[in-house]
């Protein structure tokens, strides 16, 4: 056999486990210790995870790369394995992939690269002259360095956040895969399902609009219901109120409270506040069996239109919302994003305006950066006469601001946000 310059070789691995064929951070993993095994010596690794599924990654070692593509859902995964020189053996790294993914069988092939026969070799020491200057220079280690991203993304469009690469949490449940990762612009990050739900340098916008809205309209709030925000933030900002006399929280998944209250405490920061009384459970259960006249303000902080939260886009929901406020009750909800979502913001406005009234349900939005498109939409309705606009307390509501330092509510934006730009405008009355 001829000598070559480089060995590859082309692999499919079959029958892999398709839970670790989405795993960006164990595919990661792998692929850094298969070189490893082979002896190689890494110098950077990058890796995505596309949502729903999938993850491509390479794995540049001193003696050329790994690289990967996954197909979670046919079990499927290819595999580029190339090195050069005598010391690295590909076929090692082959063996500790195949068994990694838990592949029923593997197929490859050899292919022998850059055959020195069929080649001449020229003189380049002039490229290297500037190179010996100093030992250190010569002999200086290599660092290896990290590019993991995980990817929240549709047919359409994705955000891609750099991430250390290591798992914080994760915990699967009948309902969800939740996960926290930390990011590199982001600060700590909580997922689920592969999608963002917040983070730790913009939590604040999403939390501090989808409360503050509803709790400085309402003349006097006291007892407040909260669906979903597992994450906390919403109950933070609740009890920044002295007169809330209780507040009920009614999360599906006990796993999203776990990982906040261990990994992003500044956001759970409320879940021992005695005037809270926490439920791991159907919200949706919970608003069909509640009193008539129950609460004087409810938020409805829940996540996209599918798994456990789809039923919070439902008429048989939002009626029986509007059942258990009081009078003068305030109902506000995260309502999607007008790019993003669009069938679902302007059937869920539809829906509200049918049962609370046109005049009664008012769409606002916020900028919010780890969102699809960015910009998001609220909504608030209300059962009684209180406005929106009208019974807002600029004074007290800018006082309540200061005092509590907070970053992106006060009057000015309050009434601000009520002002949609001609586009939104025409998609809900439409």
């Amino acid at each position: 056999m001829s000598k070559s310059l480089g060995r590859h070789i082309l692999v499919e691995f079959f029958g892999c486990t398709p839970d670790i064929l989405n795993d960006v951070i164990t595919i990661e993993k792998s692929m850094v210790d298969a070189a490893k095994e082979a002896r190689a010596t890494v110098i950077n690794s990058t890796f995505h995870h596309f949502s729903p599924y999938g993850v491509s990654g390479v794995v540049v070692i001193q003696e050329s790369h790994l690289a990967i593509h996954t197909w979670p859902e046919y079990q499927y995964a290819a595999v580029d394995i190339f090195t050069c020189g005598d010391e690295v053996n590909p076929w090692i790294s082959y063996d500790y992939l195949k068994k990694a993914f838990e592949a029923d069988y593997g197929s490859a092939m050899e292919l022998l690269r850059g055959q020195v026969d069929l080649m001449k070799r020229v003189s380049i020491d002039h490229l290297i002259k500037e190179r010996q200057g100093t030992e250190a220079e010569l002999s200086h280690e290599v660092t290896f360095k990290r590019d993991v991203w995980f990817t929240d993304k549709d047919e359409n469009l994705a955000l891609s956040l750099r991430h250390t690469g290591e798992l914080l949490y994760r915990a699967k449940s009948e309902f969800q895969t939740v996960q926290i990762l930390n990011s590199y612009a982001y600060g700590k990050m909580l997922t689920i399902d592969n999608l963002v739900m917040t983070t730790e340098k913009d939590e604040f916008i999403y939390h501090e609009m989808i409360s503050h809205i509803a709790m400085q309209t309402h003349p006097n709030p006291k007892k407040v219901l909260v669906i979903g925000g597992g994450d906390g933030g919403t109950i933070r900002e609740l009890f920044r109120y002295d007169g809330v006399e209780k507040v009920v929280m009614v999360e599906i998944d006990g796993n999203v409270v776990e990982a906040c209250k261990l990994h992003l405490p500044q956001i759970a920061c409320e879940f021992n506040n005695p005037k809270l009384e926490l439920h791991i459970a159907d919200g949706i259960k919970y608003v069909a069996e509640a009193a008539n006249d129950s609460f004087d303000v409810i938020l409805v902080d829940g996540s996209d239109p599918a798994g456990p939260a789809e039923g919070l886009f439902s008429e048989t929901f939002y009626k029986n919302v509007q059942r258990i406020l009081k009078a003068d009750g305030i109902l506000a909800l995260q309502s999607e994003g007008p790019h993003f979502h669009k069938k679902a913001f302007v059937e869920l406005n539809h829906c509200l305006k049918g049962i609370f009234g046109a005049d009664r349900v008012n769409t606002y939005l916020a900028h919010i950066p780890t969102y699809p498109t960015g910009l998001w939409s609220f909504t608030c309705a209300t059962k009684g006469n209180v406005h929106h606009l009208n019974s807002l307390n600029d004074e007290a509501a800018n006082a309540f601001s200061e005092k509590h330092n907070l970053k992106v509510y006060d009057a000015q934006v309050h009434r601000a946000a009520f002002v949609l730009p001609p586009f939104v405008r025409k998609m809900l009355n439409a």
